[in-house]
């Protein structure tokens, strides 16, 4: 799961906390999604945010109050037959898909699974200590075991949930499946509660780039979808993604087209992977690749440290010419996470605070894994097995018409 590229920012004295009953200056603790957002919110204290955060998420969780940025006013549609409905029929979409609500009801995680500091509160308190935003980690001999093990049961995971990819199976039935294996595996589901996400995997079909909410919608015949997955187990988390076809969809060239572009930029950038290489560096290689396809890079999310904290330094642009700060060390563990899409790089976020969409409407794709720095390279803790479904397709013939006669 990406991260938008964080900033830093100095507070200034005469900041004022953004709380609603509150009138004393604000300290460094930040609303984590305004910060997602790009925005600044700045608090006194965790309680005078927790005071105002009550009330601001409906019981879908969904923000419930108006959006006047977005230009959506407090009203859904009719619910069809099954019940089901658009939360936001005013909205602009910029695509064919649509949101179908009501979301299930939040899963719930045994007590015995160890869970991450935003499970109950939705704030990731752990991230936003100084050093952790501007400290990069090296990890011991039990760290790096600690991300190996965590970084396998997440492949597990993801492998289960895209064996169960078919027309008709809707998004929350694939949230169910990631749930329960997360759960068999004494596993927390990072993506759940963290700043307030509602499910425990992040789907994106189509024209959505990332952060899509798991709902009622089923799949259908020639879809793209994303799935991505976290694990947090014994104080360590793993990160991973994958964009797979559905039915026909591997017989669309375009399809095929951003889907491959995205794998391979994933690919050539971990080759570059080792001690003394640049963090900005990875950028170059992935937009090379992209452009090669007639495909963009999105630009508003990137890579991001990962080990005890879900995001962390160091931040992973995916575009050329960044200005990225860093370079790979042994011990050091990321994540490379490339979004390419058939059109604009450009994207929109849904009412919904989460659900990024291309601009323009057209198909995007993602791929994702968690690396660690060694001596000689990289280990691609992730790294898919032998039996992980999906794969590398080529791309489809097609018959070209000239005076008559097909040509391949």
């Amino acid at each position: 799961m990406d991260q938008a590229p964080a900033k830093e920012i100095v507070v200034q004295s005469q900041r004022k906390c953004e709380g609603a009953d509150c009138s004393e200056d604000a300290g460094t603790l930040q609303c984590p999604t305004c910060q997602k957002l790009g925005k600044e919110a700045f608090f006194c204290s965790q309680d005078c945010f927790k005071r105002n955060w009550v009330g601001q998420y409906s019981d879908t969780g969904t923000r419930g109050r108006e959006r006047s940025d977005h230009g959506v006013r407090s009203v859904v549609s009719l619910p069809d037959a099954d019940g089901h409905f658009n939360p936001f029929p005013t909205y602009p979409y910029t695509g064919s898909l649509r949101p179908v609500y009501p979301l299930s009801t939040r899963r719930a995680v045994p007590e015995k699974i160890p869970r991450p500091d935003y499970a109950l509160t939705g704030i990731p308190s752990s991230e936003q200590v100084p050093t952790a935003r501007k400290t990069i980690k090296l990890l011991n001999e039990d760290g790096i075991k600690g991300m190996r093990k965590v970084c396998r049961l997440a492949r597990e995971v993801l492998d289960i949930a895209a064996a169960a990819l078919k027309p008709g199976i809707t998004t929350d039935q694939i949230d169910e499946i990631v749930h329960k294996a997360c759960v068999e595996r004494d596993s927390y589901p990072s993506p759940l509660n963290y700043c307030e996400f509602p499910k425990s995997v992040c789907t994106s079909p189509n024209e959505v780039i990332c952060h899509g909410i798991p709902d009622q919608r089923p799949l259908k015949d020639g879809d793209i979808i994303n799935l991505d997955v976290t694990l947090y187990h014994k104080g360590f988390h793993g990160d991973l993604n994958e964009t797979y076809y559905v039915g026909s969809a591997d017989k669309d060239s375009d399809s095929v087209r951003v889907v491959e572009a995205a794998r391979d930029c994933l690919s050539e950038a971990i080759k570059l992977v080792k001690p003394g290489v640049l963090f900005r560096d990875y950028g170059n290689t992935i937009e090379k690749v992209a452009k090669s396809r007639n495909c963009q890079v999105v630009r508003t999310y990137v890579g991001h440290g990962i080990n005890q904290l879900f995001h962390t330094v160091p931040n992973i642009p995916h575009y050329a010419k960044n200005k990225a700060v860093g370079e790979a060390k042994v011990g050091m563990c990321f994540t490379i996470e490339p979004m390419i899409t058939l059109g604009s790089y450009r994207d929109k976020t849904w009412p919904d605070n989460w659900t990024s969409v291309t601009v323009d409407g057209k198909r995007t794709a993602q791929f994702e894994h968690t690396l660690l720095v060694t001596e000689d390279g990289v280990e691609v803790l992730t790294a898919r097995l032998e039996n992980s479904p999906g794969g590398k397709v080529e791309m489809p013939v097609e018959e070209i018409k000239t005076n008559g006669e097909a040509k391949a």
